[in-house]
């Protein structure tokens, strides 16, 4: 497959799949009906079927079938090696694992509706799965959950590189756990209510089954032999492409490349291959956030020796490394296929979360960026801890973190270190100085909002309301993955840096929660006329700097939503 095809068919096959999904979702949330009452479910169904049985529906719903069941056997084939991270090997499983289901279900729901001409009803089916086979149902059970935990899935690591996913990614999984809760409830609500009538309404159960017309035994084993036909289609196709796999690793047995790692590791395996699908069969422990799709940037690794006889890199992973700023000698190696014998250096830690690798330029490849800064510190910690046990100080501190980190995180930010009661953290990695400075002040207000609840919710425990002290300043700072082994974490270092440390010392001096430099204010579009302002000249620095004291951190970020004033957070 040309690697400009890549791409493209990516994109195709998440399109299907979201098609599909829609028509998940649309079915859970006519099961929910059945909390209602069955008659919902049927009201439910036939504004269903007005949606997915019309002829623009049934292209869409079977042709998204179709392509994406093809483009993941193909995907299948394509694999150099089934050795894969185990979220990866999971959806994979239970992608091939709902075909059978599914065909099942269908031919003895539309399939037998379109052959026998029936009428498409919920009552028919809840009866028949509760009643007649129960053990139908559980295997419909068994689909449902199969095939929305790999719509789940699917939808998950297509969105958690998007910016703003990280602060609705909660919500979402709450749905992504109540949604097919609901609609199992509410099928075995409706079940029972249809069943309860089949026992006390005469005739109700044989007008269920009643056909249009007679029908023959013949024509009613018709819909049984289609799900035979289909079934064994889909199992030798799926045979088929392991066939083919292995004729394919047969053929490529005497071609063979050698990739060597640090620590005289070596892995041998057929010309053609990614660097990382050579890691993955020799059992190298490599990052791969994106699953080797070229989005995360975090397999990349550093080719020893010339480089000048290596493929070069394809459109899209020219823009990656671009913008990570990465030197001639780096490359990623889910795109990388060599064609001769190399040695090569990752670049990152081997486990890795998804923000890292949104936001990781390179333990060695560090960049000047604008960037805002914000120090926070908590007054009175150490007199608060001095009369605590261990236990309750690291429990407090957990808290404490998870109040400030999350208005952070919220707001857009990095949280950077963790010091004692100290916090550090970068506004604008990646948009800039300007979305920073409005992020970092909305932080702050976010902060204190949630240091206050804490305060209240500890009630008794504390001697005094907790208070934070804030800092922030905007500049350039040199921002990298910097560490050591696992320690590896985004940070700056720099001038900017500094002087934000010192902002929030003067915090104890002015008696406020927050100060800013008047860049900051600038950058943020903020009229901070009538706030205090003071020229200082700072350790080390020759250029005076003048700064805004805002009593409340609170007010001055609710100055963000005024007319013109804001500057957008969001993605």
């Amino acid at each position: 497959m040309p690697v400009a095809a890549a791409p493209l068919i990516r994109r195709l096959r998440l399109a299907a799949g979201l098609a599909l999904f829609a028509y998940v979702v649309s079915h859970l949330v006519n099961h929910a009906l059945g909390l209602i009452s069955y008659e919902a479910m049927e009201t439910g169904l036939t504004w269903a079927l007005v949606v997915w049985r019309s002829a623009a529906g049934t292209v869409l719903l079977y042709g998204a079938f179709a392509t994406h069941l093809g483009l993941g056997l193909w995907s299948l084939y394509r694999r150099r090696t089934l050795r894969t991270p185990p979220w990866e090997a999971a959806q994979l499983v239970l992608g091939l694992a709902i075909p059978p289901i599914l065909l099942f279900h269908m031919s003895g729901t539309r399939l037998a509706d379109a052959l026998l001409g029936t009428t498409p009803s919920y009552a028919r089916t809840m009866l028949f799965l509760w009643v007649v086979d129960p053990q139908a149902g559980l295997r419909q059970v068994l689909l449902l959950l199969i095939a929305w935990t790999h719509g789940c899935v699917g939808v998950h690591f297509w969105l958690r590189f998007r910016p703003w996913y990280g602060r609705v990614s909660q919500p979402l999984y709450a749905l992504a756990l109540l949604i097919p809760v609901l609609a199992l409830l509410g099928f075995a609500a409706g079940a029972r209510e249809v069943a309860t009538i089949a026992r006390t309404t005469p005739g109700f159960a044989e007008g269920l089954v009643r056909t249009p017309a007679p029908v023959t035994a013949e024509q009613r084993a018709a819909p049984a032999r289609v799900f035979r036909l289909a079934l064994a289609t889909y199992g030798l196709a799926l045979a088929g492409v392991l066939a083919a796999r292995g004729v394919r690793a047969l053929r490529r047995r005497g071609d063979s490349i050698r990739v060597s790692y640090p620590g005289r590791r070596e892995v041998v395996v057929p010309r053609g291959w990614s660097v990382l699908e050579a890691s993955r069969f020799g059992r190298v422990p490599h990052a791969s956030v994106c699953g080797g799709r070229g989005r995360c940037s975090t397999c990349r690794i550093r080719v020893l020796g010339a480089v000048r006889d290596l493929p070069p890199p394809s459109v899209d992973e020219r823009r990656v490394l671009e913008r990570l700023g990465a030197p001639g000698n780096v490359r990623l190696a889910c795109q990388l296929r060599p064609t001769r014998d190399l040695a090569v250096v990752p670049l990152l830690p081997a486990v890795l979360a998804p923000r890292d690798a949104a936001l990781q330029v390179g333990a060695r490849h560090g960049r000047e960026r604008e960037v805002a800064v914000l120090f926070a510190d908590l007054r009175g910690f150490t007199r608060l801890a001095e009369h605590k046990l261990p236990y309750d100080v690291v429990f407090f501190l957990n808290r404490y973190f998870e109040a400030v980190g999350s208005a952070i995180a919220d707001a857009g930010g990095l949280v950077n270190q963790f010091t004692g009661d100290g916090v550090m953290a970068l506004f604008g990695v990646e948009r800039g100085g300007d979305v920073g400075c409005a992020e970092a002040l909305a932080a702050a207000g976010g902060m204190v909002a949630r240091v206050r609840d804490l305060s209240e919710a500890l009630g008794d425990e504390l001697d005094a309301p907790l208070r934070l002290g804030i800092g922030i300043h905007v500049g350039p700072a040199v921002v990298g993955g910097m560490g050591y082994g696992q320690a590896v974490y985004l940070t700056a270092v720099g001038d900017t840096v500094h002087v934000a440390a010192r902002l929030e010392a003067l915090t104890k001096d002015y008696g406020c929660e927050l100060v800013i430099s008047s860049d900051v204010a600038v950058r943020a579009r903020l009229d901070v006329s009538d706030l205090a302002r003071h020229e200082l000249t700072l350790r080390n620095r020759q250029t005076p700097l003048t700064v805004i004291v805002a009593p409340s951190a609170a007010a001055l970020a609710d100055r963000l939503t005024g007319a013109g004033g804001r500057v957008e957070t969001g993605p």
